[in-house]
């Protein structure tokens, strides 16, 4: 993406960058952008660790090689042992 770029051009989007948003305005910016990068970080942790908690808290499946599907939980509770409800 970036192959074609050399020093010259990364300098010239420096200078563009710098007179849009001044001298004054770049450190405020990048210390926005340093923040908003902490927070994103540590909502990705956060994903990551509900995601892990919900999978260990996950009721245990099992394949029914009779239907050919995953059944969740106990059967035994359904009167007659399938897993579609009687009609």
């Amino acid at each position: 993406m970036l192959q074609g770029l050399t020093g010259w051009h990364f300098l010239v989007i420096l200078l563009v960058i710098l007179l849009l948003f001044g001298a004054a305005k770049l450190p405020a910016l990048a210390k926005s952008l340093g923040q908003s990068a902490r927070v994103f970080k540590g909502e990705i942790k956060e994903m990551k660790k509900d995601d892990a908690a919900d999978d260990a808290t996950a009721p245990s499946t099992s394949a029914d090689p009779q239907l050919g599907t995953t059944v969740s939980g106990d059967s035994s509770s359904r009167p007659n042992g399938t897993d579609s409800p009687q009609r």
